[in-house]
């Protein structure tokens, strides 16, 4: 395999910056650059020359043997000044030793994927880690890296294969000392991980949402103070506002942080019956919009009815009551009534829905989940009908197994004969 090397931190002026290797050349380019390599997972300051012994930087050397690094291979990493010509320098200086050349975009995470340091889900994890905005979308991410949706997977695996095991015991190994009826266990494994699916696909939409953010939007009919809100809620004049009713056209998108949540506040165009070709288009934009996001705040004014119907965790103000007689449930963001209290009911909706996160997080986990819940469903609707189906219901379970094994990139049905062997003693 080709030994690579690239910037690991961002580019620009940094008071340190990490150039790392990877590779079976790794360790004699650092031996190239820094003459004598610390031994692996220790750190040692080194003057770092380029070939023509030209003096490049002093830097913090470190090296990782293989097996032990991010990539499972042998690693160097160069900790040097981060100014732009030291990182140019140095890693010019690399391009000229033999058999090595430069990273491609996420190859060294892609190498500990396929050497074994990551699984697919983890590799996921550490892109949402890097991603990051919010403290939830961190916890998140963290979770997911350090391996609980693979551990969750292995678990439904094994159970699985036990499951397909004993059913495979019953079709080929018939004569031999195995257990006569395998349905109640099989049963139990089946009906247990079918549980523990469907639980997990109820909560990718939420960890979906957490990932890429909740979408709230205020709503209402034109003039009755959404943009003036949203500034409010923004703090800086995000929208622009005026007396003109119908000033809104589009949908205009603020991002915040509410209690450690990413959530896209929305001022949509007032809702009502309009001529203006514009302002019609900004109305079904509104709609459209409103209807596909996570939370509404309804703005109404005496007499108003919403266009559109409210759910059970939509909220419903009084719009500008600064000027009422009764502020009971309104609010103003021309002056500020009401907006704290708008905030935290927000937080509060939203922190509910995400404490029902799974630890799935994407949309290819979800279809991996169903895929093998769907097979799953399956094998119990014929385990009743016993050996006849023996088969089919085998084959369904394995479905499943291929299914979840997706979720983590890995696809591998000798297990189930290992299981076999193993358990039953049938090797001969």
């Amino acid at each position: 395999m080709d030994t690579i090397y690239a910037l690991s931190t961002a580019q620009g002026k940094a008071g340190v910056a990490i150039i790392r290797v990877s590779g079976p050349l790794a360790f004699g380019a650092a031996q190239a650059l820094a003459g004598a390599v610390p031994s692996p997972r220790e750190a040692s300051l080194r003057i770092l020359r380029a070939p023509d012994g030209m003096r490049l930087d002093e830097a913090l050397v470190l090296t990782f043997a293989q097996g032990h690094s991010f990539t499972g291979e042998d690693v160097v990493e160069f900790h040097v000044h981060g100014s732009t010509a030291v990182v140019a320098a140095v890693l010019d200086a690399l391009s000229t030793l033999d058999d090595l050349r430069p990273a491609e975009p996420g190859e060294f995470t892609r190498r500990a994927l396929e050497n074994g340091c990551l699984d697919l889900a983890q590799v996921e994890g550490l892109a949402d880690l890097i991603d990051a905005e919010t403290e939830s979308q961190r916890r998140q991410a963290l979770r997911v890296l350090s391996g609980d949706l693979g551990k969750r997977a292995e678990t439904w695996r094994t159970s699985l294969i036990r499951a397909a095991a004993l059913l495979e015991a019953t079709i080929d190994f018939a004569d031999e000392d195995v257990p006569v009826d395998v349905s109640p266990e099989v049963t139990e494994l089946v009906t247990s991980v079918t549980n523990d699916l469907e639980r997990e696909i109820s909560g990718v939409t939420t960890a979906e949402r957490i990932r890429s953010g909740f979408e709230v939007a205020i709503v209402g009919a034109p003039n009755v103070g959404k943009s003036t809100l949203l500034n409010a809620l923004a703090g800086r004049d995000a929208a622009i506002t005026s007396e003109v009713a119908g000033t809104t056209r589009d949908v205009i998108e603020v991002r915040m942080d509410l209690g450690g949540l990413p959530v896209t506040l929305l001022d949509t165009a007032g809702i009502r019956e309009t001529d203006d070709i514009v302002e019609s288009i900004g109305v079904e934009r509104a709609l459209a919009r409103a209807q596909a996001a996570d939370l509404r705040v309804f703005l109404i004014t005496a007499g108003d009815t919403p266009d559109l119907n409210p759910e059970p965790d939509d909220i419903v103000l009084n719009a500008k009551a600064d000027l009422s007689d009764n502020p009971a449930d309104g609010i103003s963001g021309k002056t500020g009534l009401g907006v704290s209290d708008l905030i935290a009911r927000i937080t509060a909706i939203l922190s509910k829905r995400a404490s029902g996160a799974g630890l799935a997080t994407r949309l290819r986990h979800k279809q991996a989940m169903e895929r093998g819940l769907a097979a799953l469903q399956s094998a119990l609707a014929l385990l009743p009908d016993g050996e006849d189906t023996a088969e089919i219901t085998a084959e369904e379970i394995r479905t499943a197994i291929r299914a979840l094994d997706s979720l983590v990139g890995r696809v591998d049905i000798e297990n189930i004969l290992d299981e076999i062997f193993a358990s039953f003693c049938l090797g001969k």
